[in-house]
Parts: structure tokens; C-alpha cells; sequence
């Protein structure tokens, strides 16, 4: 089987199924363990690189306006290594190439070639749907075995934070922020991974999407920690956005910076994608709300805490 991967999230859970080398192609922003060798590129960004938050804002919204995407695809490319299987998404035009585009490549394929090609949408709105879309890849691989292990594991895993979450005294208000110019709220699996690991977000709802709020809610709401999760930035990138602010002046009131209960995570490995390392962010979590039950095991560049003094 000749699998092409247009989500970093297809692309993660490829691997954990140990089918990397089925990959015959995968996105600009997928990772790729050095040892599986190079795997064709298939997509670009129409993004310049180094925009700020502001601008990657500004820019999205506009190609939204005007019916357009953020992403090409490779149509000769994709010919040429002709997949059998190929992973996509209909969750979130800003996160990777719509379905729509994906589907006319297709058909356009099979005018062209014969055979018959399968087009797999990851659609998960909670954890649970994180984990049937491991099974979901893994059904469509031939190795559901495979997958049933994989997420039998992780949802031990779940039930283990989950549970040494429910022993903590409290409940702070978390703040988790998908954007940071301007604030948007976090979405999806995120609000409830900060329940199950002892927290309450309620600037957010789980299982929807992430939306744009005021830092006049931020400032009414008033929450006890705020973690700093843009999405698709890892650890580095977001704190540079950190510091080249765009922040209003209502931060500095914050209960959370006043404590100095601010985070900054690699939303881009533990939160923005629906894959394995999602448990992980769970982890990541309970270790930021609650660090007296939740010992660090998370490595450094995992997250951090920001002097906010």
C-alpha cells in the first residue's frame, strides 16, 4: 500500500503504527524521523515565513474571504506516486488542505489512472475521537490489531492522569490560548483535556472550535493559569511571539500573571494535532495545573513557565 499523508497528525500516527514506510509523500509541516530517510514534500504554505501572530491572522482570514486556501498541493507530484490510501481532514480548512481540493485531486487521478483510491477523514473532536482515528488509519492499513494496542495503551494512559487528577483540592480557572493576536480560545480536545487533568477552561466548550475573544472577557474571567498554546508553533516560535507582544493592557492584571502562573507549551506536538502525543499534552497539563500531583516527566522543551514579574 501507497499511503500519502496531507495532516501531520496522519503522518505522526503512520509511524506509531510502525508503517513509515509505506509514506510515499507528506506535508511541509509533518515530522519525519531522520531514520525513516526522505519522504517527498507534496504541499507548501502560501505564508511567508516569519509573519507574526497578527499577520498570520490577517492573512488567513482575508484567503477565507475570498474562498481561497493558505495551502497548495502538488498535483503532478501526487500523479506521479499515484497513493492507494490518503489521510486528510475536513476539521479545519486553516490546518491543512480542504477535503474539497483533495477529493477533485483525486477524481482527476482516476480519469487519468485506473484504479480505485481511498480518501480517509480524520475528524476528531474529543479524545475519544483521537483514538478511533488511530484505528481508523490502522483499519484502513490492514493493521487494526496493531491500532487496538496502540490505543488500549493510551487510554490507560488517560485513565491514569485522570485519575490522579481527581485527588487535587481544587479546580483552578485555566485559560488556555489557541492564538495569541488576537486571543482565541482553545478548541476541540483541549478544553477537555483540562478537566480530565484537573482544571476548568470555561472561556472555552469542548468538543468546538476555537473562536476569537475580547481581553475584556479575558480580564472578567480572571483566570488562575494561563497556558500559551498557539497553534501549530512549537515551544521556540511561541515564545518569541511572547516577546514581541501584542498583548493588551489588561495582562498585567491577570491573576495569573500576577502569580506567575503563565505557560508556554509546544502546541504544535501536544495539542494542535490529533496523534499519539496528545496523551503526552495531557500529561504535559496535570504536570502545569496541579505540578504536586503530576511530578515532571515531560521533556524541557516541552513547556515552560514565564517570568511574568
Amino acid at each position: 500500500m501507497r499511503i500519502c499523508s496531507l495532516l501531520p497528525s496522519g503522518t505522526e500516527i503512520l509511524f506509531a503504527l510502525e508503517l513509515g514506510d509505506r509514506l510515499v509523500a507528506v506535508t511541509h509541516e509533518c515530522d519525519v524521523p531522520a531514520s525513516a530517510g526522505p519522504i517527498p514534500i507534496i504541499t507548501r504554505s502560501t505564508l511567508d515565513a516569519g509573519r507574526g501572530s497578527r499577520d498570520i491572522h490577517n492573512h488567513v482570514t482575508e484567503a477565507m474571504h475570498r474562498g481561497s486556501s493558505i495551502y497548495s498541493l502538488d498535483h503532478e507530484l501526487l500523479e506521479r506516486l499515484d497513493p492507494d490510501l490518503i489521510l486528510t481532514q475536513e476539521l479545519c480548512e486553516v490546518c491543512a488542505i480542504s477535503y474539497a481540493e483533495v477529493a477533485t485531486a483525486v477524481h482527476r487521478l482516476e480519469i487519468t489512472l485506473p484504479g480505485k483510491r481511498t480518501i480517509l477523514s480524520l475528524e476528531p473532536h474529543d479524545l475519544t475521537g483521537v483514538l478511533q482515528s488511530i484505528e481508523q488509519v490502522g483499519a484502513a492499513a490492514g493493521v487494526l490489531e496493531r491500532a487496538a494496542t496502540i490505543t488500549r495503551a493510551l487510554r490507560e494512559r488517560i485513565n491514569q492522569i485522570m485519575s490522579l487528577a481527581q485527588a487535587a483540592s481544587g479546580r483552578p480557572r485555566v485559560f488556555a490560548m489557541e492564538w495569541l493576536d488576537p486571543p482565541y480560545t482553545a478548541g476541540h480536545w483541549v478544553p477537555e483535556m483540562i478537566r480530565l487533568a484537573g482544571g476548568r477552561d470555561e472561556m472555552s466548550r469542548e468538543g468546538a472550535p476555537s473562536v476569537e475573544v475580547s481581553w475584556e472577557a479575558i480580564a472578567r474571567y480572571d483566570p488562575e493559569i494561563v497556558v500559551l498554546m498557539p497553534c501549530s508553533f512549537d515551544l521556540a516560535r511561541t515564545l518569541s511571539e511572547v516577546g514581541a507582544g501584542g498583548r493588551s493592557g489588561a495582562w498585567t492584571h491577570l491573576n495569573a500573571v500576577k502569580r506567575g502562573q503563565v505557560y508556554a507549551v509546544d502546541g504544535a506536538t501536544y495539542f494542535s494535532r490529533s496523534g499519539p502525543r496528545t496523551v503526552d499534552g495531557l500529561q504535559i497539563l496535570g504536570e502545569i495545573i496541579h505540578p504536586n500531583l503530576f511530578p515532571r516527566t515531560s521533556p524541557p522543551h516541552a513547556w515552560t513557565r514565564l517570568a511574568t514579574g
